[in-house]
């Protein structure tokens, strides 16, 4: 077996024809206009031939957190001084700055998409020498914009994240944008002058609580409550490679972490509810989870959301937290369905501990994706939260077998 074919491509304004087929004016192949083959000089440049290893991090490691920014950092052979940004001999001189576009993708699949923050370059005595290129995805593009005030009307999740993505002062366009219509409805309370635009759109997917990220085509995504994807037929690993795809390094968390039995929830201009689960307190001891300044249109939105709180975190988790797939050990079709996974994606594991029946089978949310690819290797890291508390959906291939999914409000 070998890696899934890598690609990087770095936003770079390159003009020499020996490094890249540009479009040549006047020539009956080069110039024409509007190919896709010749391009103008500033694009989206191939530097793959340079990279020594990738690393790439996206998601979130538990519920009740928002999601981070997306990083890759890209280590390239940089022996010529191509990436010194102070040699007026490289290809790319004038480019090497903050704020280029970074796509890299396996099999062709786009993993990550975001903006060089950083060029850290290392020398060392043997003459060898390497470059940093450190992103980091749209997310930090939100965090630096900030909201007019405006007193919005009470409406879906959905319909309010489009609406302050669609704001004169942030012109967030439609087609940068996969928006879930949301569940929950949240009200008019007034946005302040210069309220920081991610921060306002986190609190609108608690609300939820749904999950609020940039996805791997550089997008903002919302996906509503409890509408993970790919349910119709979830990707299996498991221990018998012949009924499913292999794993390694799997970890399980059991305790207290996600363990909640008293909690209080606010809005903001609204009431406060509180939930209880006596049973729970009685043996664990008092667990509080608090949560202020939800931006629900009703009360009774806020006991429901307690009441449901407390009845699906009333008890300690069994959760698989994460588990490494050695992609360049699979073949190529089987390398496309794990790079195809997505946050929100479900999966199903089938594990038998030290091979010790019986046998542990639960599906699982894809909350993180982490990659490391080098020459020789490529390691995918996925991390998950549990779908074990997700209400039951009716005729839904996961959340529609009462075994997976739970019976609540």
């Amino acid at each position: 077996m070998a890696i899934p074919n890598p690609k990087v491509l770095i936003g770079l304004d390159v003009s020499d024809s020996t490094l890249n087929p540009f479009f040549t004016l006047g020539d009956p192949v080069k110039g024409v206009l509007g190919n896709q083959t010749y391009p103008l000089g500033s694009t989206l440049f191939d530097v793959t031939f340079r990279v020594r290893d990738i690393r790439v991090t996206r998601g979130r490691s538990r519920d009740f957190s928002s999601f981070p920014a997306g990083e890759a950092v890209i280590t390239l052979n940089n022996q010529d001084r191509a990436f010194d940004p102070l040699y007026e001999a490289s290809p790319f001189y004038g480019s090497i700055i903050p704020r280029r576009e970074l796509k890299i993708f396996s099999n062709d699949e786009l993993i990550f998409t975001g903006w060089i923050d950083d060029w850290n370059l290392f020398y060392n005595k043997s003459g060898e020498s390497l470059v940093d290129a450190i992103a980091s995805d749209a997310t930090g593009i939100l965090a630096k914009q900030n909201l007019n005030a405006f007193t919005p009307s009470a409406q879906l999740t959905g319909a309010r994240i489009n609406e302050v993505l669609s704001r004169p002062e942030i012109d967030w366009g439609q087609f940068l944008r996969e928006i879930d219509a949301g569940v929950a409805q949240v009200g008019t309370q007034p946005v302040p002058d210069k309220t920081p635009v991610l921060q306002y759109l986190q609190n609108v997917a608690s609300a939820e609580p749904g999950a609020l990220f940039i996805n791997k085509s550089g997008n903002v995504e919302f996906v509503q409550k409890y509408a993970p994807n790919g349910t119709a037929s979830p990707l299996l690993f498991s221990q018998n490679t012949e009924e499913g795809l292999p794993f390694d390094n799997l970890q399980v968390v059991y305790g207290t972490e996600l363990l909640y039995n008293e909690v209080t929830i606010s809005r903001e201009g609204g009431g406060t509810a509180i939930a209880s689960a006596l049973d729970s307190q009685a043996t664990y001891g008092n667990r509080e989870l608090k949560i202020d300044g939800l931006l629900l249109s009703t009360d009774q939105q806020l006991v429901d959301l307690a009441v449901e709180y407390a009845t699906l975190y009333s008890e300690p988790e069994y959760r698989f937290d994460s588990f490494e797939v050695k992609m360049h050990k699979l073949d190529p079709a089987d390398q496309n369905r794990v790079l195809a996974l997505e946050i929100g994606s479900i999966v199903e594991i089938k594990f038998t501990p030290n091979d010790i029946p019986p046998a542990i089978d639960r599906y699982l949310e894809v909350i993180r994706i982490d990659h490391f690819i080098r020459l020789d290797e490529h390691i995918i890291t996925l991390g998950f939260r549990s779908v074990d508390t997700a209400p039951f959906t009716l005729d839904d291939a996961v959340f529609g077998r009462l075994d997976t999914a739970v019976l609540t409000k």
